[in-house]
């Protein structure tokens, strides 16, 4: 019976909090260069159920923007991304969706962005953000910096 009821609770949970994989692939030294203007991301590996990452983006030698992130695994499984621009308090966003190259998060409750998107292309990390329609698109395609 116990097995049972396991089995149903497990049937009746969101594929998302069941989530145990944590996107390895993400991580790694970024950068998008567009004449003057730069983007760089930094994401450690998966180790105790996060990853950690940085982000910087500027013009010149000129700081235009920086942000601290997370890729955790939450007390109830699921996967979720935190945002904290400038140092602002964390933004969550659940995860959507998952592949073994793509992951998507999102919050419909956020002003901007609502959705946030990685995945690979190659030896390429491609990042997008949007709001919850796919309006108001931003996206990053990053080579492995020092290539």
């Amino acid at each position: 019976m116990r097995a049972l009821i396991m089995s149903l609770m497990l049937a009746m949970t969101p594929v998302a909090a069941r989530a145990d994989k944590l996107p390895d692939w993400i991580a790694g030294a970024w950068v998008e260069r567009n004449g003057e203007s730069w983007s760089e991301e930094f994401w450690s590996g998966p180790r105790g159920g996060i990853l950690l990452g940085a982000a910087r983006t500027g013009k010149g030698e000129t700081l235009e923007f920086w942000e601290q992130t997370r890729i955790q695994i939450d007390p109830d499984g699921s996967i979720a991304f935190y945002a904290s621009p400038k140092g602002a308090r964390a933004a969550r966003f659940a995860i959507e969706s998952q592949s073994a190259t793509e992951i998507v998060f999102a919050d419909a409750t956020h002003d901007y962005p609502q959705r946030i998107r990685y995945w690979r292309d190659g030896k390429l990390l491609k990042a997008e953000i949007s709001k919850i329609d796919g309006s108001e698109k931003q996206a990053w395609s990053y080579a492995p910096m020092g290539e």
